[in-house]
């Protein structure tokens, strides 16, 4: 039982990972905001790329010696939490203004794209790609056309 992920495989994963991240990175990039285009598409990339080294170590232990053992969901959780850090940067506090935090939830996001493209699942990616779309640009439009609350004393 050799389940090993063929290199066209491989490549689709993380070409649907970079390219569906590209369409978030995108609209950060036309808006002028930080981390855009090349930003979202090297976390995504990255992601899957940790996802399916995760994997091939998995099938390569369940072929080889039984006591040795990984867990992919591990890898998720670190991938999660580098992805954060990076996040986490992208948001600036300057007063009582803060700034890039969809920047940094989007940065997160294509982190859990890269993900599923990583464990092909593409629907997931493909669906968490338009939904973030639709949030990030019409509901950016909507929040943009709010009145602004008063600072709070």
């Amino acid at each position: 039982m050799n389940e090993e992920i063929a290199l066209l495989d491989m490549l689709t994963r993380l070409g649907v990972a970079a390219g569906l991240a590209m369409v978030l990175g995108l609209e950060r990039e036309i808006r002028g905001k930080p981390a855009g285009l090349r930003s979202h598409m090297l976390v995504a990339l990255g992601a899957a790329a940790f996802l399916i080294v995760g994997l091939q170590i998995l099938f390569a232990t369940a072929e080889g010696d039984p006591s040795a053992r990984i867990d992919p969901t591990r890898i998720v959780e670190g991938v999660i939490g580098g992805i954060g850090f990076l996040g986490a940067g992208s948001i600036i506090r300057s007063g009582t203004d803060v700034q890039g935090i969809t920047t940094g939830a989007s940065i997160w996001l294509a982190g859990a794209i890269g993900i599923a493209a990583g464990v092909h699942n593409f629907t997931l990616a493909a669906l968490v790609t338009g939904l973030a779309l639709v949030i990030m640009t019409a509901l950016g439009t909507i929040e943009r056309h709010m009145p602004t609350r008063p600072p709070e004393e």
